[in-house]
């Protein structure tokens, strides 16, 4: 794998700030936003040229529905690693959608055997017509289904091997499903199968009436940034994204927060 260190994962909102980082390597976009044909938005080709890698994060493939994913999505989401040569893709562990109903959500699956069996033929499917490796990320959720047959790190760790895949690690959601299950983040880490990650997500969120909600529109709080320290004592992942979406903050806000992220992980500063 190669080492990007920390990066940021491009926003219209915030594309001439990303573009003016002197130190970034790699960055992230929205899969479902990038054309599957004509030329790629500005920002984004000024990064190209300049080497930035760019991976396509998907959204909308709904990976652990009950069906087959719709061979119209899987053909954007190629042409989206086409048009930006990107080195791998990434999408959820989660659905979307059933029954033809849009959640307009990441909505977390049932820890069952019958799941990853779901999740696994759909990442084949995807792994069929994307020339690149894919990298899955366990979302955050803030309810567990009932009658679960497998631990949190039991059902990833069973869903990437079998589907040959590689982990997106989101630290931040680590910390959100452990702050709201009551249980300890670190301990869900070592469960984990941390030889697999292909990079991290790092965000911050919001306490809502006792459930942490993983919003990303807050700063990166302490106890992520601490959990950054833990994981890196334990393998050192290729790189780390910080996640923005929606109530972008100043630019010094964000340079420090990236600045923090990269002294957290021990890597260099992408904002100098």
């Amino acid at each position: 794998m190669t080492f990007y260190g920390v990066g940021i994962g491009w926003r219209p909102e915030i594309s001439g700030f990303v573009g003016e980082l002197p130190g970034l390597r790699f960055t992230e976009v929205i899969a479902e936003t990038v054309p599957a044909t004509g030329p790629l938005p500005p920002g984004l080709a000024t990064l190209r040229e300049r080497g930035v890698t760019v991976i396509p994060h998907g959204v909308r493939l709904s990976l652990g529905g009950a069906t087959p994913v719709e061979p119209e999505r899987v053909a954007q989401f190629a042409a989206a690693a086409e048009a930006l040569d990107a080195p791998l893709v990434s999408e959820h562990i989660a659905f979307v959608r059933a029954g033809g109903v849009e959640a307009g959500h990441l909505l977390p699956l049932p820890r069952t055997r019958e799941a990853v069996d779901a999740v696994v033929a759909n990442v084949r499917r995807v792994r069929a017509a994307v020339a690149v490796p894919i990298a899955l990320e366990p979302i955050a959720a803030i309810f567990d289904w009932p009658d679960e047959e497998l631990t949190e790190a039991q059902f990833i760790t069973e869903i990437v091997e079998r589907s040959d895949a590689m982990l997106l690690l989101d630290v931040a959601n680590v910390y959100a499903n452990a702050r709201n299950r009551g249980t300890d983040p670190v301990a869900v880490l070592d469960g984990l199968p941390l030889e697999r990650i292909a990079y991290c997500h790092v965000a911050g969120g919001d306490d809502v009436d006792g459930i942490y909600h993983d919003t990303h529109t807050a700063a990166t709080p302490q106890p992520v940034l601490d959990l950054i320290t833990e994981l890196t004592a334990r393998c050192r992942p290729p790189a780390l994204m910080l996640e923005r979406d929606g109530h972008y903050p100043p630019a010094a806000e964000l340079t420090a927060e990236l600045s923090a992220i990269a002294a957290a992980a021990g890597y260099p500063d992408p904002t100098r």
